[in-house]
């Protein structure tokens, strides 16, 4: 895993808060933070290069995902926002606001065609645990609601037989009651995140290949103590 930080000081507010080691510092845009991974779940195995960018706003987290070494583009092409996109090709944010293992969650997905899923996932065991509830709540009206998501595919440079799809997202923070009136009084907050990638083909599917940044030791996404700790900064 390697961490890109944009130079920015912390401030005296976020300093005296008392959290756990911090694993991503995010500042305001324009100045992204990013993040890449390049080992797969549970096995930590090589996975093909995903990286994601991050900064925010008053109202908005942006993010920008990027899939290296895509071949195949695997994705079923009927379906529409909000159907079960996870079980082909995505890239995924699961974003919960504050310092604890979280039992609630977003979970915001999206494919190369540019379709989206954005739900609110309830795991009141925090490792999807069997016999327990684990439900999703959809926000389905995503664009009235302030999501966006942009996706282009281009040449992969370091091997022409690939290529590599890029989307840009906004989420609104007034899911996570966090929007403000400068994007200066979300210095200090606390977060928990964590960023995924599914890939497969037509010959493998159903099958998967997972990717993570902060890696589970179950081939499951829905792990929250797995997730990183991030600061607005």
């Amino acid at each position: 895993m390697v961490v890109t930080v944009a130079a920015a000081a912390v401030s005296a507010t976020a300093a005296s808060v008392a959290t756990p080691e911090i694993d991503l510092l995010v500042s305001s845009c324009p100045k992204p933070s990013t993040i890449t991974f390049n080992k797969s779940v549970p096995d930590q195995q090589p996975f093909p290069k995903t990286s994601v960018s991050l900064c925010y706003t008053k109202g908005a987290l942006k993010l920008g995902f990027t899939a290296y070494g895509e071949s195949s583009f695997y994705v079923n092409q009927t379906q529409t926002t909000n159907d079960d996109i996870w079980a082909y090709e995505v890239m995924e944010a699961f974003v919960s606001s504050g310092n604890d293992d979280p039992s609630t969650y977003l979970e915001f997905e999206v494919n190369p065609f540019n379709i989206t899923y954005q739900a609110f996932v309830y795991n009141p065991s925090k490792v999807r645990a069997p016999g327990t509830p684990f439900d999703h709540f959809f926000i389905n009206d995503p664009v009235t609601d302030g999501f966006t998501a942009k996706t282009t595919i281009t040449p992969d440079q370091s091997n022409p037989k690939n290529q590599v799809w890029h989307s840009d997202v906004v989420i609104p923070l007034a899911l996570f009651n966090a929007d403000r009136n400068s994007a200066h009084d979300l210095a200090g907050s606390l977060w928990r995140m964590n960023f995924f990638r599914t890939i497969t083909n037509e010959t493998y599917y159903p099958n998967q290949h997972l990717g993570a940044w902060r890696v589970p030791d179950t081939p499951s996404f829905h792990i929250t103590p797995k997730f990183g700790h991030v600061m607005f900064v």
